[in-house]
């Protein structure tokens, strides 16, 4: 199969915040969340069951515009944090909203745990709320709240950790189980109580020298790849070992060279993890989306260059798609953004497209 990419129809109106895939393989559903004040659920599959520009099922509006959305246990549920300081349930079978909680900012992200059966969101507030989700409707249950030394710019999860990038270069790694034991004891009659300070598993300062963009994790539950505003990618493992730290490594990457030969550097916006293969694809504000092999530190291949800046990228669950949100950037203080110009495209990947060039990648 070679690859072809196709643009979804009626994309949001504003910048996207982030996308998700179902975590169906089979399933070829899509969310999208946008400063437009929208949650924007898809099918990417036409009437004849083939995947092309696909169709909007439906729209959800919030107070406030979206920063992150993710699917829950299954396709039928999404969960999204925006600026309305709330974190969100939706039941895409009714389309009915419950709030989980309600952060004192901004929520900048939420995830979804499926081996812990939590919900993670991250506030510029300076906390995490441990949500979880078996628990339903039922407002009375309420979240542990954990607070972070500094404002939180990105976060992703393992099947047994949870990675937190922070400002001032802070990084925490959580233990997923040790904060699943948590929620699972506390007292809703007290909800004072449900402030507690945990220990991370791991704290470590960035390897890049300039603010986190983006985090992701490796999706053998290794290590994880972390993006710097300043044209960067660092590649590390949890493995605390010296031999396994020694491996860590950084390179520059998002840089076009400018007609004064000085090279232009670019934020890297997005990182997302081939659930099958291990290699990964960034995202920048050059608009170009790069595929990398972690393993052999080899770059793959790179896409043409798209017209605005990419702001998020996902992988479908079964690894034969990548969505790639394209939104006019930040980067140069323009903060209109003209009708039409943001685009998601989704990429249907060739067998091996994204496979690693070294024998040890998955």
């Amino acid at each position: 199969m070679t690859s072809h990419q196709f643009t979804l129809a009626s994309p949001p109106t504003d910048a996207i915040s982030a996308l998700k895939f179902s975590p169906d393989p089979n399933s070829a559903r899509l969310v999208v969340s946008s400063w437009d004040k929208n949650a924007y659920l898809y099918d990417l599959r036409d009437e004849n069951g083939k995947f092309g520009e696909g169709k909007l099922l439906q729209k959800f509006e919030h107070r406030a515009p979206v920063l992150d959305v993710c699917f829950g246990e299954t396709e039928n549920e999404i969960y999204t944090a925006g600026l309305d300081w709330d974190v969100r349930k939706i039941d895409l079978n009714t389309s009915e909203q419950t709030v989980l909680s309600s952060h004192e900012a901004g929520v900048r992200h939420v995830l979804y745990s499926r081996e812990h059966k939590l919900v993670i969101s991250a506030s510029w507030d300076s906390t995490l709320h441990i949500h979880q989700a078996d628990t339903g409707a039922n407002l009375e249950s309420l979240p542990i709240i954990v607070p972070l030394p500094s404002k939180p710019f990105s976060i992703s999860a393992t099947a047994t950790k949870l990675v937190v990038a922070m400002a001032s270069r802070a990084l925490h790694i959580y233990d997923l189980k040790a904060l699943a034991l948590l929620t699972a004891e506390a007292d809703s009659a007290d909800p004072s109580s449900n402030r507690v300070e945990v220990e991370p598993w791991q704290r470590r300062e960035s390897s890049l020298k300039f603010m986190t963009r983006a985090v992701a994790c490796m999706p053998d539950d290794a290590g994880y790849a972390s993006s710097s505003i300043e044209g960067r990618v660092a590649v590390e493992w949890f493995d605390p070992s010296p031999e396994s730290q020694a491996r860590k490594y950084a390179f520059k990457c998002h840089r076009q060279t400018g007609d004064d030969g000085v090279d232009v550097v670019y934020p890297v916006n997005a990182l997302t993890f081939h659930p099958i293969f291990g290699t990964f694809a960034s995202g920048g504000g050059d608009g170009v989306v790069a595929l990398w092999d972690g393993i052999s530190k080899r770059r793959i291949r790179q896409y043409q260059k798209y017209q605005h800046s990419v702001a998020a990228l996902a992988f479908s669950a079964s690894g034969q798609h990548l969505a790639i949100a394209v939104s006019p950037g930040f980067e140069d203080g323009h903060d209109e953004v003209p009708e039409g110009t943001v685009k998601v495209y989704v990429r249907e990947l060739g067998e091996t497209e994204a496979k690693g060039k070294s024998k040890s990648a998955k």
